[in-house]
């Protein structure tokens, strides 16, 4: 018998219903090797992280292999802080479900960064260890970057080591982060791209700095603009160009000479290695431009220029860029008057002058405007001789007089004792008001203080020479008492002279004292024609002896009416009143 037909025992626990259905192993065998199969998958489970790798991704899904029986998907949307991602990568996934109804593996990459985020933000607190980040939006003072699943803050200053004028271009980007704080209490986090390069631009600055030389000219860039000056990146360090380093000329805003990202040509003016601050300059690349004024320049030569700075001492007026020069306010007019400048020029207005100092070397010039005008003292004895009479403005009061402006340049002064013969004015105030015009006649001139002293009161006939014939020691008159003073009283008098009477004078006949507004008879006891003064009594008018006073008086008072109207024409005196005074006199004394 052949080996081909020798007896072979049968497998006692073969399947025949198996390998009729075309199954080859046993359910032993069967077993074994599922066995075997379920140690080669990840024993994974629900609401756990777990380490996956990627094996594809496209624009919308990755799948992930965590090692168990079927892949898991995972939106692109959850990587794109990390637009790196390749297949092979290992990521972290949390499992959301084994098996959905679709019988798929759920995954969430977001959730499992999430579940350890806080760790891991505090983790590269601690190690100061660079990150990833996705910027997701704008907000006030900053952005909103998706750090490990957080939302963290990103102050706008923390952006770059340069001012950022448009926040929207970083929207949607990935950038590396430093986090620099973290409040634990309220759970925010702050991110800086910003410290990341400023480590190295120290480097940077300080091999720069270390090759800068004093006048060495470098081209920079226009990084930033400010009210005072202009900030110049170098590469790598910024410099600054002060306002008044910018043109020889004025200049109120910066952005009239330069403009952002303009590059330019500096030179260095001074640097600190220690602060790391750099002084450029603009203007001294162009010659100073007095160095290039007319040779023939001087004093005397008329010039045109711009009025640029207004003070009230005077106006800075540019004849040529660069080229200054100061016209004072006394320079303005030949008024001696205290103004401002700002009364006679304003800024923008362009204005002739005349040189008045040059000094090339200090480059410091003078100009006037007056000059451009003849002085009105030099003909001052012709034009305003001694007697001449005009009209002035009223410009000023003192306690002693009045100030008045004949013309520009041409100034007064009426004493208070020169306003009027008869009225005695205690303030100018009384008399007129300030821009008023007065009528004056000059009574001395002094060239040498360009004063003239004028008189109003002189423009009348001085009635007192008349008040001396009828005011007679031991004439009696009719008077008013106006006002009631510590000393007496004052009576206004005929022809609206006013005299003065003592309080023992102002005894009445029945005893009493007369009192303000009564009218009564009063004797003259002294009249002073250099003091203007008349002392009266009404006393004496009844005391023993003054008979024949009273009967002058009775006499006086019958004419009462012809010496109303002269008092009434007395009190406006002109020239042609001193007839009538004349006349008055003449009446009296028959």
């Amino acid at each position: 018998m052949s080996d081909l037909t020798k007896n072979v025992a049968p497998i006692e626990d073969f399947d025949w219903d198996g390998y009729k259905n075309g199954e080859s192993l046993s359910e032993a065998a069967r077993q074994e090797q599922e066995s075997k199969y379920d140690q080669t998958l990840n024993s994974i489970k629900d609401n756990e992280v777990v380490i996956g790798k990627v094996i594809s991704l496209n624009k919308r899904e990755v799948v992930v292999n965590v090692g168990g029986k079927s892949d898991g998907i995972v939106s692109t949307n959850e990587f794109r802080y990390n637009p790196d991602l390749k297949i092979g990568d290992e990521v972290e996934v949390y499992i959301e479900n084994q098996e959905d109804k679709k019988g798929q593996l759920n995954l969430s990459h977001r959730k499992a960064r999430a579940a350890r985020s806080w760790d891991r933000v505090n983790e590269a607190l601690e190690k100061d260890e660079i990150i990833k980040g996705y910027i997701k939006c704008r907000t006030k003072g900053g952005m909103i970057v998706d750090v490990f699943g957080i939302e963290a803050f990103l102050p706008g200053s923390q952006i770059d080591v340069k001012p950022i004028r448009d926040y929207d271009v970083f929207v949607g980007k990935t950038m590396e982060f430093k986090v620099v704080k973290i409040n634990q209490e309220f759970k925010n986090v702050v991110v800086s791209h910003k410290a990341l390069i400023e480590a190295e631009l120290e480097q940077q600055k300080s091999q720069i700095i270390s090759k800068l030389e004093k006048g060495q000219v470098l081209e920079g860039t226009v990084k930033n603009i400010t009210s005072y000056g202009v900030f110049i990146d170098l590469g790598g360090v910024d410099g600054l160009i002060h306002i008044t380093d910018l043109s020889w000329g004025r200049v109120n805003d910066p952005k009239e000479v330069v403009e952002l990202d303009q590059k330019i040509n500096v030179v260095i003016l001074d640097f600190d290695n220690d602060k790391k601050r750099i002084a450029l300059g603009l203007k001294q690349l162009t010659p100073h431009p007095w160095d290039g004024l007319k040779a023939d320049l001087k004093v005397g030569d008329k010039v045109t220029g711009k009025v640029v700075v207004m003070t009230d001492y005077g106006a800075f007026v540019e004849i040529a860029p660069g080229v200054e020069g100061l016209i004072h306010v006394s320079e303005m007019s030949w008024s001696q008057h205290l103004r401002s400048a700002q009364d006679f020029l304003s800024v923008g207005d362009t204005v002739e002058a005349v040189v008045l100092t040059l000094d090339r070397e200090q480059r410091k010039m003078s100009l006037g405007v007056k000059q451009l005008k003849p002085d009105p003292w030099e003909a001052i004895d012709t034009k305003y001789a001694v007697g001449t009479k005009h009209t002035a403005k009223v410009r000023n009061f003192t306690n002693f007089g009045v100030f008045v402006e004949i013309e520009e340049g041409v100034d007064g002064l009426i004493h208070i004792s020169d306003l009027s013969w008869t009225k005695k004015v205690k303030h100018p105030s009384e008399f007129t008001t300030i821009g008023a015009d007065i009528e004056v006649q000059v009574l001395e001139i002094d060239k040498e203080n360009r004063r003239l002293s004028l008189g109003h009161k002189q423009l009348e006939e001085n009635p007192w020479d008349v008040f001396e014939t009828i005011f007679t020691e031991g004439s009696v008159h009719e008077g008013t008492i106006t006002e009631i003073v510590d000393k007496g009283a004052i009576v206004m008098l005929p022809y609206g002279v006013e005299g003065f009477c003592t309080p023992k004078h102002l005894t009445k006949e029945d005893g009493s004292v007369a009192k303000v507004d009564e009218k009564l008879p009063f004797k003259v006891l002294e009249f002073n024609k250099e003091s203007k003064r008349i002392i009266v009594s009404h006393s004496r008018t009844f005391e023993e002896g003054a008979t024949e006073e009273k009967k002058d008086f009775k006499k006086k008072k019958a004419s009462k009416k012809s010496e109303a109207a002269a008092a009434t024409t007395l009190e406006k005196t002109t020239l042609g009143d001193i007839e009538q005074l004349a006349a008055l006199k003449n009446q009296l004394g028959k």
